[in-house]
């Protein structure tokens, strides 16, 4: 019996029963796929995927999220790739597009991440478990109750300094806390010392990922924005749109409670 899904791209996917060898470029997907009980049937993984850990040492690795290593791929004969938009380039999942069914996210906030999740459940069988999963998220991040909103400037890069901008996953994140993103609504902005200056945020966030900021790095930010709290922040939490979201929540709480601590 054929089986058909739209994508996040509006795409119209068809499989001939539910997919056993599936190849997932994008980590935070691998995540959700290892959380919903899907261990054989996810042969494939990029080098980035390092949740669970388990799966980053044991499943075959298919290159990079913006290099895949398309031989490795056939090798491994999928019949279901999940790739993201943003993550994936155009021209290698242009090309997997004609060789395999490929199903592609486009995330901008919550809502298309929790739509994500329960097409992952449907597409792979598990509908069940990705629909609670997904009402466990809503009802989380629900419960945000938004204080005073804090001005700030999220960084996910270095030279050039580069925020995220409102129309990102991130920015909706930040949002959802109650901050007030002085990036912009361009999704990553890069900004100089006199830019930044000019905008002199409350709050700096320094992003884990994918630039690893370190303390230097705060040093050197903080001659240019000296009444700015600097704070170093978990990039997965803000920016993993699968089963990583089940710990946001806490963990914005947690940030929220030092950004007000510092004022």
């Amino acid at each position: 019996m054929l089986m058909q899904i739209k994508d996040q791209l509006n795409r119209t996917v068809t499989f001939e029963s539910l997919p056993k060898r599936i190849i997932s470029l994008v980590p935070s997907q691998t995540e959700l796929l290892h959380d919903l009980g899907l261990e054989e049937e996810v042969v494939g993984i990029t080098k980035f995927c390092v949740h669970p850990e388990s799966w980053h040492r044991t499943k075959p690795h298919v290159g990079g999220t913006k290099k895949l290593h398309l031989d490795k791929i056939r090798q491994l004969s999928p019949d279901l790739i999940i790739g993201n938009k943003e993550e994936n380039t155009k021209e290698d999942i242009h090309v997997l597009m004609e060789e395999f069914p490929v199903w592609m996210s486009d995330i901008n906030n919550l809502d298309d991440a929790l739509e994500m999740i329960a097409a992952a459940g449907s597409l792979t069988g598990k509908t069940v478990a990705a629909t609670e999963m997904a009402t466990v998220i809503r009802s989380a991040f629900d419960t945000m109750s938004l204080r005073s909103k804090p001005t700030v400037l999220y960084f996910i890069w270095n030279e050039p300094l580069m925020a995220a901008g409102k129309d990102t996953f991130i920015g909706d994140m930040l949002s959802r806390c109650g901050m007030e993103n002085l990036a912009g609504s361009s999704r990553y902005p890069e900004l100089n010392s006199a830019g930044l200056a000019a905008l002199n945020p409350s709050t700096i966030l320094l992003s884990s990922e994918p630039f690893p900021f370190a303390q230097k790095h705060a040093d050197e930010l903080r001659t240019i924005c000296p009444d700015s709290n600097i704070l170093f922040v978990d990039g997965e939490m803000f920016s993993w749109y699968g089963s990583r979201l089940r710990q946001a929540v806490p963990y914005f709480k947690g940030v929220l409670d030092q950004i007000h601590a510092g004022y």
